[in-house]
């Protein structure tokens, strides 16, 4: 079964995150926050994929949604 802290380990283990949190308790739906200065410069969908490239064949075949928020530090803390 998939959990929220089985994603959050991948994406971590793929980007260099200054905060991340995944939620999840249904074992396929999960919502993710990742902040990580490798988002500067990108659009939200490029954001978006560098995080599902973390994740690989899991986004194919074991998790069913992920919705996400996706930030630079400096956007994450305009929003603190």
């Amino acid at each position: 079964m998939v959990t929220p802290e089985s994603i959050q380990q991948n994406i971590a283990q793929g980007l260099a995150t200054q905060y991340l949190s995944v939620t999840g308790d249904d074992g396929t739906h999960f919502q993710a926050v990742v902040v990580s200065e490798s988002f500067a410069g990108k659009s939200r969908v490029q954001r978006h994929q560098m995080v599902y490239q973390t994740l690989g064949e899991r986004m194919r075949n074991e998790i069913h949604a992920l919705s996400m928020q996706t930030h630079t530090p400096q956007e994450w803390q305009n929003l603190q």
